[in-house]
């Protein structure tokens, strides 16, 4: 099971995936850092698949949690890139991506770090972060981003990992977002005022 508090206080089955959804500035990044860093804590796997800020600045972000030094933390980075910026050198902590629109990319970075956490690195537990769903949204039409996620939360799911994908809510409109909800087991929505609502699977 993924021990979810104390941000929430809840527990999920292996292979969750689970959709932060609420309006800009409501806390959802900082909602799913709070999940990730509970895992580290004890001794699971973290990745961020960061499509708004540099693998920098989510470190730096998750450094504040946590001390994430020999513990197995990494990022996919597809801004860095994006931004013009290539002499970036890829280590065992973070991997670069093109742009948010290279969904092909994005994949088979995720699954060089998930084979180095599982297989060689024997972590059986990992929880997998992306943010956001809303910028690969601006840069592709609902049906390409609709089948990378169908296959991105397979993946988790085939390795009994935990998924956490958050979205700007009110950046789309309800047919985008209810025909994105299908693919996740559970949604957690965070509010401008008071604690997040949360349907989990099992809760």
């Amino acid at each position: 099971m993924y021990d979810l508090s104390p941000a929430l206080d809840a527990e999920v089955q292996p292979g969750t995936n689970i959709l932060l959804a609420g309006p800009p500035l409501t806390g959802k990044r900082a909602l799913a850092f709070d999940i990730l860093a509970s895992g580290v804590e004890a001794d699971e796997g973290a990745v961020v698949v960061s499509t708004k800020d540099s693998a920098q600045r989510v470190l730096s972000d998750l450094e504040r949690r946590f001390d994430y030094e020999n513990r197995p933390v990494a990022v996919v980075d597809c801004v860095t890139k994006q931004q013009g910026i290539n002499d970036v050198t890829e280590t065992e902590r973070v991997k670069y991506v093109s742009s948010p629109v290279d969904m092909t990319g994005i994949g088979i970075k995720l699954s060089e770090i998930l084979e180095e956490f599982y297989q060689r690195r024997e972590i059986q537990q990992n929880r997998v972060m992306l943010h956001s769903l809303s910028t690969l949204l601006m840069y592709s039409d609902l049906q390409t981003v609709f089948r990378f996620l169908h296959v991105f939360t397979g993946r988790l799911q085939s390795v009994d990992a935990l998924g956490l994908f958050a979205i700007d809510s009110t950046a789309h409109d309800d047919q985008t977002m209810n025909t994105l909800k299908q693919l996740f087991d559970g949604i957690v929505t965070t509010h401008e005022e008071g604690e997040p609502t949360v349907r989990l699977p099992g809760n």
